[in-house]
């Protein structure tokens, strides 16, 4: 389970900016928000609200991009890391970037930081503490540093971590300067339980930002069709939303693909590089053609998944990541979770998503603010605001739980107070009449 995760000096953010899931000391909603791990506090539910361009998908993008440089290694030195520092200073582009992140994994908690810029990994450390609640008495796995000159990687590991001399060189070797040392273990057959808990915590646990154009119904009805998704479930979920979907059809099609749509494949960022491999063996991809069942007065009426509304088609993705988020121990961030969504639909999700799941978290972004009216359903220490500071234009991100009790008190209308501006992340509007050269003149 994620604890904290800051980043500092990333697109839209300069200074350090950390987003926690430990829980205050408050026991409202516990039994639906809380998990307790071995007396560790930790929260299901993160929601970011704040205006456009302050920085709220940034926070996701930092997730994405950190979790890419674990997983998917640079595979020559001369590659750039794919990354913009804060670009509203004259300093921060000469400034290296650093992210640390703070997790749960098999009972263990480890605390790994990587600082970097685009040329190079410049520092990188991962330590573990087996007392969950107190971070300060981890000690160090290894501590890796770069000979920018040289454009050479040294990892130390503790002398309490038994590695093989003969292994450590090959780690080193597969460690290029542009690669974390995790990702150069991913290419090393090197046996390391601390190393594999944490690349396993990236592969399994943290997952990729669902945007609000990422297309999740092949995703889920691939997922469905391999077994891995429980088809009766989906239609329960979809049931209790209120869609009159009684059945799903699903039909398997391979289809030619030219080679021009696999150089083109190549060309994306993001794509997995086994995935392309894979294209270019098969010259064949597999399509799904998907129906919904409708069954009005007891008669049923197929629909093509296209010709649904785009609510329908967005919920049905998102009841498959319900599925799997109660079914599994996982994170999903959401960009703009309320898209298409009407905003009980919405509410329902994010209840549903709080009674059902055991070891789950969900980070999202939002700017639906109707559950903010009642506190019978959310927790101060939940809900995130980001705003941009006076001096340098720049994201800083804070929680209900930060005011005093002279802003925030037990009896606070917390929507009010947003929408007053109170509690910033608001956008300073100015007038609605617009100038422009009168044309008749």
């Amino acid at each position: 389970m994620l604890i904290n995760f800051s980043v500092q000096n990333f697109g839209s953010i300069k200074d350090k900016q950390t987003l926690s899931f430990e829980a205050d000391k408050s026991t409202h909603l516990e039994d639906y928000y809380v998990i307790n791990t071995n007396g560790l506090r930790l929260l299901k539910l993160a929601l970011i609200y704040g205006t456009n361009a302050s920085g709220k998908t940034t926070i996701l993008r930092a997730f994405d991009f950190f979790g890419d440089i674990v997983l998917n290694s640079q595979e020559q030195k001369t590659q750039s890391l794919d990354f913009k520092p804060f670009l509203f200073n004259p300093n921060t582009p000469k400034q290296n970037t650093i992210f640390n992140i703070d997790f749960i994994r098999n009972n263990i908690r480890y605390l790994y930081e990587v600082e970097l810029n685009q040329k190079s990994i410049v520092r990188e450390t991962l330590s573990y503490a087996k007392n969950l609640k107190n971070a300060k008495s981890a000690f160090d796995i290894f501590v890796r540093t770069t000979d920018s000159e040289k454009q050479l990687t040294n990892i130390v590991f503790n002398s309490k971590i038994k590695i093989d001399k003969a292994y450590l060189k090959v780690l080193i070797a597969n460690t290029l300067w542009n690669n974390t040392v995790l990702g150069g273990f991913l290419k090393t057959n090197v046996e390391l339980k601390e190393l594999t808990d944490v690349t396993n915590w990236f592969k399994k646990y943290l997952k990729p930002t669902i945007y609000t154009r990422t297309n999740l119904d092949n995703f889920i009805t691939e997922f469905i069709d391999e077994g891995k998704i429980d088809k009766t479930a989906i239609l329960d979920i979809l049931k209790k939303a209120d869609f009159n979907i009684s059945n799903i059809f699903i039909k398997k099609e391979d289809e030619d693909i030219p080679d021009m749509f696999i150089d083109f494949f190549e060309k994306l960022d993001g794509v997995p590089k086994d995935k392309i491999q894979e294209l270019k063996n098969n010259k064949k991809i597999t399509t799904f053609n998907l129906k919904f069942e409708h069954t009005i007065k007891n008669k049923p009426y197929s629909l093509p998944f296209k010709d649904e509304s785009q609510g329908t088609q967005r919920y049905y993705g998102f009841a498959g990541l319900l599925y799997l988020l109660i079914e599994n121990s996982t994170l999903f961030p959401i960009d703009e979770l309320e898209c298409s969504l009407h905003p009980d639909l919405y509410q329902h999700f994010l209840l549903s998503f709080l009674a059902n799941t055991k070891h789950s978290q969900l980070i999202t972004t939002t700017h639906n603010r109707e559950i903010l009216s009642n506190k019978d359903i959310f927790r101060n220490d939940v809900i995130w605001i980001t705003d941009k500071d006076n001096e340098n234009y720049a994201t800083e991100l804070y929680s209900l739980a930060d005011f005093d009790t002279k802003v925030i008190r037990d009896t606070t209308n917390v929507l009010n107070a947003y929408k007053l501006g109170k509690l910033g992340g608001v956008p300073n509007l100015g007038s609605y009449y617009i100038n422009t050269n009168d044309a008749s003149e």
